[in-house]
């Protein structure tokens, strides 16, 4: 049986399954505000759902040319099937119609997974942010600053 795979913009009625998305795949999720306050005009936020089930979202913010990634996440009972890779595929052709030259995200050192789809999806790494993120234990853990450039 195949999959119907859905990328559209999130939609105020759709909080709820993004935040259970959120809590479920990161070490340290964003909270509901959080979430909630990362939208609006100057946002190009996705999600993506299989047979009408949300299973994943991107957010980005847009400023002048540039947008930074700022959070994606899949289920992570769906993980490992490449929504991942086009949910981000979708963003930077969305994004490259709208003008814009340059992805940028930071990316857990640890997080070797995202690590990969972002290489794929054509990021490269830019710098280190030391002791960026926070972790569970209550330390900190550098960024890998990476970015998609959007224009030839």
């Amino acid at each position: 049986m195949s999959s119907h795979i859905r990328i559209e913009w999130i939609e105020p009625q759709d909080f709820e399954r993004l935040f259970e998305i959120e809590q479920a795949a990161h070490l340290v999720p964003w909270s509901m505000g959080t979430l909630k306050n990362n939208q609006g005009e100057r946002y190009h936020n996705l999600k993506i759902s299989v047979n009408q089930q949300i299973v994943g979202f991107a957010i980005s913010q847009i400023v002048v040319d540039e947008a930074t990634l700022f959070n994606i996440a899949i289920d992570p009972a769906f993980q490992g099937q490449k929504l991942g890779f086009q949910l981000l595929q979708q963003l930077l052709v969305q994004l490259q119609q709208k003008g814009i030259k340059t992805l940028w995200l930071e990316v857990r050192e640890s997080n070797h997974n995202a690590q990969k789809l972002y290489e794929q999806c054509g990021f490269n790494e830019v710098c280190v942010r030391r002791d960026y993120y926070p972790t569970p234990e209550g330390k900190r853990e550098n960024a890998l600053v990476m970015a998609a450039y959007l224009s030839f």
